[in-house]
Parts: C-alpha cells; sequence; structure tokens
C-alpha cells in the first residue's frame, strides 16, 4: 500500500460515497439506478475506443462481474427504499472486507498478516459500529438490514472476481470500460420495459443529477481496480471503506441524519484499524 495507491483509494472512497447519496437522494429509485447504470454504459463504450481490449483471461471473470454488479444494483435499490441512508450504506460496505479477506485468501492466495489481519478486523468492528450503534433506541428494520448485508455479500463478490480479472486482463482501463460497458445496459433495459413510453418523461427530471452519479460511479470504481493491480485485495477493500465516513458525514449534512458520539467512536476504531493496514504495507 504506497502512498500513491492509497491516495487512488481514500479519492475512490470520496467519489463512492457521493453516488451512492446521489442514488439515494434522488426518489424514483429505478430513474436514479438506470440513469447512473445507463451513464456508466456511455462512458465505457467511449473509453473503449481509446484503451486496449481485455485479454481473453479476463473476460470469464469481466461477465461474472457483470452479472454480480447487476444483483449488487438491485439489491442496493431496495436497500435504498427500505432504510435510511446512513444505516444501509454503511452496513452494504461494512460487510465487505471481511468476507473479501476471506475470499481473497481461498482464491488469489493472499493470506493476511498479524498486522493486515488485526487492521481489517478492527477496521470491520468500526464499521460494524458506525451502522449498528446508530440504531440505539428503534427499533431495527431487519428487512432493510437483511437488503444491506445481502448488498455487501455481492460487493465482496465482484471485488474479488475484479480484483482477478484486472490482473488478467492487462488494461486496467480496457477492463473498466468493457465492465461498464456490459453490465450497464441491465437496469436501463428493464426500465424502458417497465414504462412502455414513459422512459423520457420519467427521467428527464433526474437526469443531471443522474448523470453527473454515473460519472462518478465510473470514477470511483477505475480508481479501485488501478489499485487493484498495485497491491493485494484485501486491505484495498478494507481502506476503501472508509467511505462509509464519508457517507456518515453526508447522511448528517444533506439528509440530517444523526452521528452522534457512538458512531464518532467507532469511526476512530476505523482510523485505527487503516493505521494497522498501513503499518502492514
Amino acid at each position: 500500500m504506497t502512498p500513491l495507491v492509497t491516495t487512488a483509494v481514500l479519492l475512490a472512497a470520496v467519489t463512492h460515497a457521493s453516488w451512492n447519496a446521489i442514488a439515494h437522494k434522488i426518489t424514483d429509485k429505478l430513474a436514479g439506478f438506470a440513469l447512473i447504470s445507463g451513464g456508466g454504459l456511455a462512458i465505457g463504450l467511449a473509453l473503449a475506443l481509446f484503451v486496449p481490449f481485455p485479454a481473453a483471461g479476463a473476460w470469464p471473470y469481466l461477465l461474472a462481474s457483470a452479472a454480480i454488479h447487476i444483483a449488487y444494483y438491485a439489491l442496493l435499490m431496495k436497500s435504498f427504499r427500505l432504510g435510511d441512508f446512513g444505516q444501509a450504506y454503511p452496513i452494504a460496505r461494512g460487510t465487505a472486507p471481511l468476507v473479501v479477506t476471506l475470499l481473497a485468501a481461498l482464491f488469489a492466495h493472499e493470506v493476511p498478516d498479524g498486522w493486515a489481519a488485526a487492521g481489517v478486523a478492527v477496521s470491520c468492528a468500526g464499521l460494524t459500529g458506525v451502522a449498528l450503534w446508530g440504531l440505539r433506541g428503534h427499533r431495527p428494520d431487519w428487512a432493510a438490514i437483511g437488503a444491506a448485508l445481502a448488498t455487501g455479500l455481492t460487493i465482496a463478490a465482484y471485488t474479488v472476481v475484479d480484483g482477478l480479472g484486472v490482473r488478467a486482463a492487462g488494461s486496467s482501463l480496457g477492463y473498466i470500460a468493457w465492465l461498464m460497458a456490459v453490465q450497464g445496459a441491465a437496469v436501463p433495459a428493464y426500465a424502458v420495459w417497465r414504462w412502455r413510453g414513459r422512459t423520457a418523461a420519467t427521467l428527464r427530471p433526474f437526469a443531471a443529477i443522474g448523470l453527473l452519479g454515473a460519472a462518478l460511479s465510473v470514477a470511483a470504481y477505475a480508481l479501485v481496480l488501478w489499485a487493484q493491480t498495485r497491491a493485494e485485495l484485501a486491505p484495498i477493500a478494507a481502506l476503501r471503506e472508509s467511505s462509509i465516513i464519508v457517507g456518515a458525514a453526508i447522511g448528517a449534512v444533506f439528509f440530517k441524519e444523526r452521528f452522534g458520539a457512538p458512531r464518532i467512536a467507532a469511526a476512530g476504531l476505523l482510523v485505527v484499524g487503516i493505521g494497522l493496514m498501513l503499518h502492514a504495507g
């Protein structure tokens, strides 16, 4: 985890939290995700004209990742419909690092050393605290929590698949371009089928902010995929989850959601965990 890789992953965390906040803000979730996904499709096709074509060995990973991303979008839409942004986003993102650590050890032969393992564990404890401690005094919405946890599992799955795929692609930009192009058609196609002749009228009120979300989404994931060609998967997966702190701040400032002492303490655990992971690097 060099300083350049660390900076790229932290920048990805900010842009990722921002596009998720945009998706949550758009009241019609299908419209929001159709614009974000469709915008990613357009960006991917445009980028594909100027970057190397992914190597043949990357395509099984790329196609598997596209399928997982479609499930991810569906679950994330459901999470945002059922829960608050400050609840759904931290739980979804906080679930992923421990699962990624396990999958990376099994399939990428990246067994973390003591410092890295401790850092991942402490970071995940902090991330879980950011999510669950905010529920004190309130009855948990188990449907929302379940959808967010399922979203986290898809995040873990595509993180490992893409970490392997981008290394086989020969070009991180080529991989991200074609991944966006392949996965980007599913949600817009479903939206067009669902709305029939009302597609343009439904999308128009959200077009500008939705396409901004698309650009941020592509930028965030491109940064992460590039980082995955320079460092191991598990520390990157945990470090990028610092986006939860950004998400919590966005929830407090823009969505007027609670961010009190318990979540600040949990954020402190996250900082400690990041420090341990960087010490390992």
